[in-house]
């Protein structure tokens, strides 16, 4: 029987070499069988014959497979070559299988890696070839140079099956040295000449972006304001230069209003590029002096009062104390978990953009009735607040709590926590209407409650789920 095949124009073709061949091969059999008939019937050897046959039979047939796979239309083992179907032909199950992508190597991570190679030819391109066995692609590359070394930070994507620690091995094999490496995101992607410019711009527009501007130009660190004169009075922090003091992991700036800003990575030491950047970073902020911006929004409470919530600064001391002055004691004692003295210099601190950030609502004659505060704790985030006796239980805290918790998770702070007592209801229902996951501790009689804004979307959803079902 022929064999037909298609050619890559689609139309069939028959070859006819392979069926001269079967033919040759089937009418060799029939004479052979043929003449083996004729001798068994004829002589004494029938059973040897017989058997002699069955032999030639069984070669015929083994030399026609041999041919038959030697000259087959099937592509040889080793060719993996795509080719297009014919016109019209769609493809099987198989073929879908085959061309479908793998969703597992199609993954990838982000990763930012730091180390440190000796300066001397060839150290670069040793650790870039250790990368590229490990399959790593290299998005972009910082160089900083040191007395002893160059320390290079690489902003890497990698296969997602490969582990952070396999990448680190490969760079020690190839000399790197002091490796550091933590996953990335897609922020990091944004070269670092454009991510300074963004943030010196935020800083140039808000004092109190500073601190945050420090700490996404230096990735995880602890950055703390300590100012000249202490709150409780005494000896301030030792001054320094005007240019600074980097210490391995930690440097010391000379903070605009007189203060020293104190920045500390324990687990990497800081490069003078970096130190350079910070300090150019506070000089921009000491140079455009005090700024808040002005911004204000104007809303209606259900009872039909209309109250403005702006942004708060040093300026607004004289109406911050005059609150004060207004408030019962045991509400001041809510807040500020005791008998406040000396409110003066303690709003002074906390209405400063130097260490985070202040709401106020004031009526539309212009009092202030409400303060919000989002405090610079290091590397946590605290909110406080305190509203004037008869302005409570109208919404207001919730309102300031929502709008302070919405400007952290803009900063990129990953929890914000409130120091209270269990007995002040008003602040713990207004942290359980945030709809945020919320852990509780009892710390010396204190109350601390703390929201986590980097949630995943189940657990937020299931948070607001369980508020709305224990509401009244």
């Amino acid at each position: 029987m022929s064999d037909v095949t298609r050619a890559k124009h689609g139309r069939p073709v028959h070859h006819w070499r392979r069926d001269l061949i079967e033919l040759a091969a089937l009418f060799t059999a029939v004479a052979v069988a043929d003449t083996v008939a004729d001798l068994i019937g004829h002589g004494p050897d029938g059973t040897a014959l017989l058997v002699i046959s069955a032999v030639a039979l069984a070669a015929t047939a083994g030399f026609h497979t041999w041919w038959a796979r030697r000259h087959g239309h099937a592509p040889p083992t080793g060719d993996t070559g795509t080719r297009p179907l014919p016109h019209g032909e769609q493809a099987g199950p198989a073929d879908q299988r085959a061309r479908t992508p793998d969703p597992v190597a199609a993954e990838s991570t982000l990763w930012r890696m730091r180390t440190t190679v000796k300066d001397e030819p060839g150290s670069l391109a040793a650790l870039c070839t250790a990368l590229a066995g490990q399959r790593v692609d290299i998005l972009s590359l910082q160089t900083h140079p040191l007395a002893e070394g160059t320390v290079d930070e690489f902003l890497l994507r990698a296969p997602g099956t490969l582990e952070g620690s396999e990448i680190t091995r490969a760079v020690a094999r190839s000399g790197g040295a002091d490796t550091w490496i933590e996953r990335a995101d897609t922020h990091d992607l944004v070269d670092a000449p454009t991510r300074v410019l963004g943030l010196a711009t935020r800083t140039a527009l808000d004092a109190a972006e500073l601190p945050l501007a420090l700490r996404q130009l230096l990735g995880r660190c602890t950055i703390r304001s300590l100012p000249a004169v202490p709150l409780g009075g005494g000896r301030g922090p030792e001054g320094v230069p005007v240019e600074g003091v980097l210490e391995d992991t930690v440097m010391r700036l000379r903070a605009p209003e007189g203060g020293v800003i104190t920045v500390e990575r324990p687990y990497l030491p800081f490069t003078p590029t970096e130190f350079a950047r910070a300090r150019a970073l506070v000089e921009l902020d000491a140079r455009l002096g005090p700024r808040v911006p002005r911004s204000q929004d104007v809303l209606t409470l259900a009872e039909g009062h209309d109250i403005t919530v702006r942004r708060a600064d040093t300026g607004d001391l004289e109406a911050a104390v005059a609150m004060h002055e207004r408030c019962s004691p045991r509400t001041l004692s809510m807040r500020y978990h005791g008998p406040v003295g000396d409110a003066d210099r303690y709003l002074n601190h906390l209405l400063s953009p130097r260490f985070g950030r202040t709401l106020a609502v004031q009526t539309a004659s212009g009092r202030i009735v409400g303060l919000g505060h989002l405090l610079w704790d290091g590397d946590e985030t605290e909110v406080a607040l305190l509203v004037e006796d008869t302005w409570q239980r109208r919404g207001i805290g919730g309102e300031l709590l929502e709008r302070l918790v919405a400007m952290a998770a803009e900063a990129g702070c990953a929890s914000v926590y409130a120091v209270t007592q269990s007995s002040n209801t008003g602040m713990v229902a207004a942290m359980r209407g945030l709809g945020l996951p919320l852990d509780y501790q009892i710390e010396e009689g204190t109350l601390v409650i703390t929201a986590r804004l980097d949630a995943s979307v189940e657990e937020t959803e299931a948070a607001v789920a369980i508020t709305k079902a224990e509401a009244p």
